[in-house]
């Protein structure tokens, strides 16, 4: 596998040897300080060029990044299932290479790159040989930092939650498992998230990212936290997805009634004891039954 000072090299050279390429730039979690380096963090690399169709045209010049194990271009895959795309100003290539290694690459115009360059503020300049990248500060992940709620956001967090736990029970009653699974892990797990998000803010005084879909919960976590959350995933086996959903329960529970606190929020104990005790009648409510109380 090559290393990151091969892949920087390569990556650069390319850059510097065409022509058509007036600049580059990278952006992404190797731009991160606060992300630890591993193996499989990808290169997010813009090459600024001087137009997008004869990249687009003729491929080979993709060769020159190595031998490829599969190749994704979103914006050909969703002009194919017929959205309406304009390729003349930037276009993306996500490449997976035989030794490892990944490029998430996209080419786009100087004038499209005018328009939003430094907005994601991951964003390190890498090649400018005419001067035209703007000067940007050095790379911060502030924008990924966990915001504080509003009391509003807070109780809709936690209405949402207790509500939509019924749709979760329903369907576990009624033997629909697509139904139960994905209204617990879309929309429930959601509301647990973004709660854990929260709590973590409140204790680091909302000056951390905890990664795109919660990667770094383990983190920021407590280990009796951390423990807790891990067993909210369960099989489909429904008496093991019954014990999933309570002990989800009982951690934003502790989670919310912590973050009500140091935030001077009031938590819905009222919502809470209501569709908890809801929930232990359906778990038993036999599967003939022809009312719920």
């Amino acid at each position: 596998m090559r290393n990151e000072q091969e892949m920087m090299e390569l990556i650069l050279n390319i850059a510097k040897e065409d022509e058509r390429i007036r600049a580059a730039y990278m952006n992404g979690s190797r731009t991160n300080p606060n992300v630890p380096k591993d193996i499989f963090q990808d290169y997010d690399i813009v090459y600024v060029v001087t137009n997008t169709h004869s990249f687009i045209e003729d491929d080979h010049w993709m060769n020159n990044f190595g031998e490829l194990l599969m190749l994704q271009e979103p914006d050909k895959n969703d002009k194919l299932c017929g959205a309406n795309l304009d390729f003349a100003h930037s276009y993306g290539y996500l490449m997976l290479f035989k030794d490892g290694n990944r490029i998430d690459l996209h080419i786009e115009t100087i004038e499209r790159m005018l328009e939003g360059y430094g907005s994601d503020k991951l964003t390190v300049p890498l090649v400018d040989k005419d001067n035209i990248l703007p000067t940007i500060p050095a790379p911060t992940d502030i924008d990924h930092q966990v915001n504080q709620p509003t009391e509003a956001m807070f109780f809709s967090s936690c209405n949402d939650f207790w509500w939509c736990l019924q749709n979760v029970a329903k369907g576990i009653w009624r033997d629909e498992l697509p139904v139960a699974k994905q209204m617990f892990e879309i929309v429930i797990r959601h509301r647990l998230d973004e709660m854990v998000e929260w709590w973590i803010g409140c204790n680091t005084d909302f000056q951390v990212s905890v990664g795109k879909m919660g990667k770094y919960f383990k983190r920021y976590l407590p280990v009796p936290y951390w423990k807790q959350y891990e067993k909210t995933y369960s099989d489909h086996n429904y008496e093991h997805f019954w014990d999933s959903i309570f002990i989800t329960c009982h951690l934003f529970r502790t989670l919310a009634i912590e973050v009500a606190e140091q935030l001077s929020f009031t938590y819905p104990i009222e919502d809470d004891q209501g569709m908890s005790e809801y929930l232990k009648h359906v778990r038993h409510l036999p599967s003939d039954a022809k009312e719920i109380y």
